[in-house]
């Protein structure tokens, strides 16, 4: 017959291997690992850790975040996959690389389907952000909770010989696109090669001449050191691409309900905070650009950028036809 303490070394040892559930869960110390692809001080990078330091000051503690940036834990794909096991807590990830996991956030990856930035940040901070958000966290099989939207302004075109001053400079360049049908369709329409490729493969694939160019931010194109191989840079604006801070499901599961509300608290600030961050970011990467001598090409008439992805929209749109309309209203 089993003696009291050693009955409850037992059931104590059971609570913790069940994924540390009620009573036992509170005094328990957890450190919550985070992925970004990012380096140290870039925007979402910071945020993150800006989350981190408050769950902690709100928990004694108890719950901490660490940060794994610049593709410490692999580029995003393998975040999403690493959360959706348990393996990390928290990945900061493209609505681009997410929507293969969620179709309903593809609606977000229509090229131009934002007027501008501002029109895009109205509408994730409002109630069209939250039910995308909802939609992750509800998703059955996704394994993920959505968290906070993060900014990753426009994308553009910079290529490494051969600038784009229209779009028929676009013809047969072979264009890294993140790994979603949608933009390898994209790029297809707008007569490049859309390459699919992992955000940790680019750089050396501008190196050694796989691609011939990509698109992205200006932060990402300059701060991810792109710039120092592609030295054009086409202010096409084609996308207006959203990023998402999401969270494990299997380690949410484990947090209590005040644990999760901090989380959702503090992660709706983190989305403010970033966005701070990234106008500043912004700037001090164009700046960087015209000191670098990067060849900025301004594109005054983006008409024939939004005529040549028709056949996306054909092809994309009409299941999002009623968000779309909604997304369009948004002042």
């Amino acid at each position: 017959m089993l003696d009291r303490r050693h009955f409850v070394g037992l059931t104590a040892g059971a609570a913790i291997a069940a994924g540390l559930t009620g009573a036992a869960r509170a005094d328990t110390k957890m450190v919550l690992k985070a992925s970004d692809v990012h380096p140290e001080g870039y925007p979402t990078v910071a945020a993150v850790e800006s989350l981190g330091e408050k769950l902690s000051k709100a928990t004694n503690g108890r719950l901490s975040v660490q940060m794994y940036a610049s593709m410490q834990l692999g580029g995003e794909k393998e975040a999403i996959e690493q959360s959706q096991v348990g393996a990390i807590a928290f990945a900061r990830v493209s609505v681009g690389t997410l929507g293969p996991v969620v179709d309903d956030l593809n609606v977000l990856n229509l090229p131009f389907v934002f007027r501008n930035v501002p029109h895009a940040r109205a509408v994730l901070d409002g109630a069209i952000g939250q039910e995308l958000l909802d939609k992750v966290t509800n998703h059955p099989t996704a394994g993920l909770v959505g968290i906070a939207w993060m900014d990753a302004g426009s994308r553009s075109m910079y290529t490494v010989k051969k600038p784009v001053h229209s779009i028929a400079d676009l013809k047969g360049l072979k264009m890294r696109v993140i790994g979603n049908p949608m933009f390898v369709d994209m790029m297809n329409a707008l007569g490049g090669n859309g390459i699919a490729m992992g955000y940790d493969q680019v750089f050396t694939a501008l190196q050694t001449g796989v691609i011939d160019g990509a698109e992205n931010n200006p932060p990402s194109f300059v701060f991810d050191n792109h710039f120092q191989v592609a030295k054009h840079y086409t202010m096409t604006e084609h996308l207006i691409v959203p990023e998402m801070l999401v969270f494990s499901k299997a380690t949410w599961a484990k947090l209590s309900k005040d644990d999760q509300a901090l989380l959702t608290k503090f992660g709706r600030e983190s989305q403010f905070e970033a966005r701070k961050l990234w106008d500043d970011y912004q700037q001090k990467a164009l700046d960087k650009m015209k000191e670098a001598n990067i060849e900025i090409i301004p594109v005054a008439d983006k008409k024939p950028y939004q005529d040549a992805v028709k056949p996306v929209w054909d092809k994309y749109a009409p299941k999002f036809a009623d968000l779309i309309k909604r997304i369009a209203a948004v002042g």
